[in-house]
């Protein structure tokens, strides 16, 4: 039995990047709901901007076994949404006349060591994203988000690298026939 051309694919629950943007998406569903009114415009902005960076991550994955240009593709609709929810974050600290961390602020410090414990999740960071003062609750998702977005470009540089390499669906099927044709060539000579 030859080998497939379909690689194995999927899998994006355990991904940092999924796990990242989800917690993302949850804690800006949380900041809505609590920061805005609720038929503000930019409730339903940041909403699908944080569940577009989700949702591209886990479609991307899924359609890696037979187009990496679409995982790719996906991937980087993912790190472009993120990044549009980020600057929705800085108008927010802005307009609210509020400060956005530096990295040497004490707290940015803290979330840099959450965002190092293995298999974090939204209750890893729940005392800064549900904090009573919208400052902290805005700079934490801001972390976040620069963390997601951070190994998103490593994702992507990866996912870059693993295509130089092994190449796309159609070099694999060719591979893949080309063994078969081998194979067979080799049943017919050892039948002889």
């Amino acid at each position: 039995m030859t080998e497939g051309f379909i690689p194995k694919h999927g899998g994006y629950k355990t991904l940092l990047t999924y796990q990242k943007a989800q917690i993302v998406y949850d804690a800006t569903v949380y900041f809505c709901r609590r920061f805005f009114e609720r038929h503000d415009r930019t409730v339903d902005q940041m909403v699908q901007a944080a569940r577009s960076g989700k949702q591209n991550i886990i479609e991307g994955s899924m359609a890696s076994g037979t187009s990496k240009e679409t995982e790719i593709k996906l991937t980087n609709v993912a790190r472009a949404s993120l990044e549009e929810l980020l600057e929705d974050y800085r108008d927010f600290l802005r307009t609210h006349g509020l400060a956005e961390w530096d990295t040497a602020h004490p707290y940015a410090k803290r979330l840099r060591e959450l965002n190092r414990v293995s298999g974090a999740t939204y209750a890893t960071f729940n005392k800064g994203i549900e904090n009573p003062d919208p400052a902290i609750c805005a700079n934490v998702i801001i972390g976040l988000i620069r963390v997601t977005s951070y190994l998103l470009e490593k994702q992507l540089h990866s996912l870059e690298q693993a295509f130089i390499r092994e190449g796309g669906l159609r070099e694999r099927m060719t591979r893949a026939r080309l063994n078969q044709r081998h194979q067979q060539a080799k049943g017919l000579q050892g039948s002889q």
